[in-house]
């Protein structure tokens, strides 16, 4: 791909199954690895460990799990969200049907003038 700034993809499926697939407890090593699992595990046993490890991250966690308590505001984040994609979506149809209006309007006002032109020879014909 070709991107105006440098990006680093992570397959966090694939950092996930690497964790499981260890037969051992989740080892949580560098930064990036606590930043990885945070993205992307849920199990108790590796949140406590990037905690240990890291306890600035315990203010992250602490704010996810107040999230997912509080299920209404999250619903609301939700129903907020899917309102904005409709009326998205909706002005992305109508742009849509306004641009094939325009080019049908092209093309009848070019057939009009075909059957102009046919029936100006037809008229010099007679």
């Amino acid at each position: 791909m070709n991107l105006l700034q440098k990006y680093i993809f992570v397959p966090l499926d694939i950092f996930k199954q690497i964790q499981h697939n260890e037969n051992r407890a989740i080892k949580i090593e560098t930064r990036l690895e606590a930043w990885l699992a945070f993205l992307c595990m849920d199990e108790p046993e590796a949140i406590i460990e990037i905690i240990e490890r890291y306890p600035d991250f315990r203010e992250m966690y602490t704010q996810v799990y107040e999230i997912c308590r509080n299920v209404e505001e999250v619903m609301n984040m939700f129903s907020k969200e899917l309102i904005e994609l409709d009326r998205n979506t909706t002005k992305l149809m109508i742009d849509e049907m306004q641009k094939d209006i325009e080019q049908k309007e092209k093309e009848l006002k070019k057939k009009d003038e075909e059957i102009q032109k046919l029936k100006e020879e037809l008229q010099k014909q007679k």
